[in-house]
C-alpha cells in the first residue's frame, strides 16, 4: 500500500492506494481515503498531514504483513454487478491438493509428460480430474466447467482432457507402483493382509465392444458391463486394480494383477482375503506358496454333507483362548434365566470350531463361527422379508415373479392345484415355511477357509475387514459417480478408473487424518461447501459454516481458511504450502 496526493482545483486530497493484479493487467485500488490535506490540519493540531499520512500507510502496511490490518470494503446498493463474473470460489480442494502433491502425483505427470513430450499441463488436467471426481463428479465435459469453480483455475482446453486421458491409460501400471512408493514416504501401507474384490460398471449404451460385454451385473442393468477388480491394503487404502471384460469369470482376474503387485510393487509375503465368489481352488493354490497365504469365507451350505453336518453340529464348541467346549444349543436356555449384563456377555461372545480338510491334495483349515448376535441378526432380516412377501400375497400377488437367491419372493410359495389334484382355477400364493426352517439351520454360523496356523480370532478378525473393501466400491459408485460410464474407447475408460482410483486413494489418506471420525458424505459435503467470494485487491471472505468438521480439518494439514478474510498473500501462501 501507498500514499497518493490527488491535487484538485479546490483541494489536495490523500487516499491509501495499493496495486492490483487481474488477468495479468496491473491496477490501483482505493483502500481508504483519508481527506483533504486542509480538513486533516484541523484535526490533527497543526501536525504534517503528509507526514501523518506516510506513517499510516506504513502502520497498515505492518498490519497486513502481520495478518492485523482491518480490512473495509464499500458497496454500493445502485451499482450492478458485472455480468458474466465470477464471484464465488471452492477451496476445499486445497485439503486434496496438498495431499496429491504429497504423493508426487505433480512428479508422475512430470515423467509423463518428458516421455511423450506433449505441450499440455498433464498434472493440471489430471488434478482437476482427480479434485473434481470428489467434489463434483460428473461427465469429463462437465468437470472442465466445474474446475473453474476452483479458487486456481484450470489452464487446459476440452480437448486436451480426451488427449490427456488416452497418455494416462498407456501409464496405468507406472503411475500405481510409482504411487505406492510415494505413499510409503507419507503413510504407513499395511501390506502384511491384502483384500481383494471385484465388481463391475455399466454403460449407457446397448453395443459390445472391446472391455465392454454383456455378464451378469451387479446393478441388475441390461447394458454392457466392464469388471474392476481391486487390491486394498490392511488399513483400507487401495493398492491396486484392473479393468476386464464384463463376461470374463471373476476368479480369473485375481492372479494376473496380485502377479503385478509382486513384481512392481517388490511385495512377496502377504495374505489375500477374498470372498468365497473369488476362492476358487486355483486361487487358493497360487496363495499357498512362496510365503503368501490366504483367508477366505466358507459357504456352509456349500459344504460336502459330512463337514455340512460336523458345522452345524450343536456340540465341541470352544472359544478363543480356552480350551473348554460348549453346547450351543444350551445357549438360549442359559439366556433365559440370566441377569441383562450375563445376557449380554454371552451375545458379545464368538464361538468357533475348526478342523483341517484336504480335497484334491491340497489341505486347508476350516473354522466356523457362531454366534447369537449374527443370528439375530439374520433372523430380523428374513422376519422383515417374509413380512414383505406376506404383504405382496395380500396386496398385489401380480407382482410375484422369479426371483434371485436372496429376494424376499423366495419365501413365497405357488400353488396351482388343489388337494384332490385338480387344475385350480386361480394360483393361490402362501409363505413357504419349509424354506423357512431350511435357512433358520444355518442361522449364527460363519465360515472360513485358510492356510494359516495363527490364533483362530485374529483371523476372524481379519476376515471381517472385508467390509472396508465393499465400502471402497460403495464410494465410488455413490459418492464419486464413477457409473454410469459415458466413455467408449477402452483406452479413456481405463483412465477413467485410475482418476476414480486416485481419488480414492486420497480421500482414504484424509480420512485417516482426520481419524475416521466423520462419515463420506459429511466430508464430501462439506468440502464441497467450503465456499469463499473474492473480494477484489484483498482476499477471499469463507461462505461457509466452522464446523467441528472444519475445525479438524484445518488442525490436521496445519493451514487455516477460516478466518473472517484470507488475505491474497496469505491465499497465495496457501498455494505454495499445498504444493509443496
Amino acid at each position: 500500500m501507498r500514499l497518493q496526493i490527488v491535487n484538485s482545483k479546490n483541494a489536495a486530497s490523500l487516499y491509501v492506494v495499493k496495486s492490483i493484479y487481474e488477468n495479468g493487467k496491473r491496477s490501483s485500488k482505493v483502500v481508504e481515503k483519508l481527506g483533504t490535506v486542509a480538513s486533516l490540519e484541523k484535526k490533527l493540531n497543526g501536525q504534517d498531514p503528509i507526514e501523518w499520512a506516510r506513517k499510516y500507510v506504513e502502520e497498515l502496511n505492518r498490519k497486513e504483513k502481520e495478518e492485523k490490518r482491518e480490512v473495509l470494503v464499500k458497496y454500493s446498493p445502485s451499482k450492478l454487478i458485472n455480468k458474466g463474473e465470477q464471484r464465488s470460489f471452492n477451496g476445499g480442494y486445497l485439503f486434496l491438493q496438498k495431499i496429491y502433491y504429497e504423493l508426487g502425483l505433480h512428479k508422475i505427470c512430470k515423467e509423463i509428460s518428458i516421455k511423450y513430450k506433449f505441450d499440455f499441463d498433464l498434472n493440471s488436467i489430471l488434478s482437476r480430474l482427480i479434485y473434481g471426481r470428489v467434489i463434483f463428479p460428473s461427465s469429463k465435459l462437465a468437470t472442465y466447467e466445474l474446475s473453474k469453480k476452483f479458487i486456481e483455475q484450470p489452464n487446459f482446453d476440452l480437448h486436451q482432457i480426451y488427449r490427456a486421458l488416452e497418455v494416462l491409460a498407456k501409464e496405468t501400471d507406472f503411475i500405481q507402483s510409482s504411487l505406492y512408493e510415494n505413499s510409503l514416504k507419507i503413510t504407513k501401507r499395511n501390506t502384511g493382509v491384502l483384500f481383494y474384490d471385484c465388481t463391475n460398471y455399466f454403460f449407457e449404451i446397448e453395443q459390445e465392444d472391446g472391455n465392454k460385454q454383456y455378464g451378469p451385473s451387479k446393478d441388475k442393468k441390461p447394458n454392457p458391463i466392464v469388471q474392476m477388480g481391486l487390491f486394498m491394503d490392511g488399513d483400507g487404502i487401495p493398492l491396486a486394480f484392473s479393468i476386464n471384460r464384463g463376461n470374463m469369470n471373476e476368479q480369473l482376474t485375481l492372479k494376473p494383477l496380485e502377479k503385478k503387485i509382486i513384481s512392481d510393487f517388490e511385495l512377496s509375503k502377504f495374505v489375500v482375503c477374498t470372498d468365497a465368489g473369488l476362492a476358487s481352488e486355483a486361487n487358493r493354490k497360487f496363495n499357498d506358496k512362496d510365503g503368501r497365504a490366504f483367508i477366505t469365507t466358507q459357504s456352509i451350505k456349500k459344504l460336502k454333507a459330512h463337514l455340512k453336518k460336523w458345522a452345524l453340529d450343536a456340540e465341541g464348541w470352544k472359544l478363543s483362548g480356552s480350551n473348554k467346549t460348549y453346547d450351543i444349543s444350551k445357549l438360549d436356555k442359559l439366556m433365559g434365566n440370566a441377569t441383562f449384563e450375563e445376557k449380554a456377555k454371552i451375545i458379545s461372545k464368538v464361538f468357533y470350531k475348526e478342523r483341517w480338510i484336504k480335497e484334491n491334495d491340497f489341505e486347508q483349515r476350516l473354522i466356523v463361527t457362531y454366534s447369537i448376535k449374527y443370528r439375530d441378526y439374520q433372523r430380523k432380516i428374513r422376519n422383515s422379508q417374509i413380512e414383505r412377501a406376506q404383504k405382496v400375497i395380500d396386496n398385489n400377488p401380480t407382482k410375484i415373479k422369479k426371483c434371485n437367491a436372496n429376494d424376499y419372493k423366495r419365501f413365497i410359495h405357488k400353488t396351482s392345484y388343489t388337494p384332490d389334484g385338480e387344475i385350480a382355477e386361480g394360483e393361490l400364493y402362501s409363505i413357504d415355511k419349509a424354506i423357512i426352517q431350511k435357512e433358520e439351520a444355518f442361522d449364527g454360523f460363519y465360515g472360513v477357509c485358510t492356510n494359516l496356523e495363527g490364533d483362530v480370532s485374529e483371523i476372524i478378525k481379519v476376515n471381517h475387514r472385508r467390509w472396508e473393501i465393499e465400502e471402497c466400491f460403495r464410494i465410488m459408485k455413490s459418492e464419486f459417480k464413477a457409473r454410469p460410464v459415458f466413455l467408449k474407447n477402452d483406452d479413456r475408460i481405463e483412465a477413467h478408473f485410475i482418476t476414480c482410483f486416485v481419488s480414492l486413494i486420497i480421500y482414504r489418506i484424509l480420512e485417516k487424518r482426520l481419524n475416521e471420525e466423520f462419515t463420506c458424505h459429511k466430508i464430501i459435503s462439506e468440502l464441497r461447501d467450503m465456499n469463499f467470494k473474492v473480494i477484489k485487491g484483498e482476499g477471499y471472505e469463507p461462505l461457509y459454516t466452522r464446523t467441528d468438521f472444519t475445525d479438524a480439518l484445518h488442525e490436521a494439514f496445519s493451514f487455516r481458511t477460516d478466518y473472517q478474510i484470507i488475505t491474497t498473500s496469505k491465499m497465495k501462501k496457501i498455494f505454495k504450502d499445498t504444493k509443496k
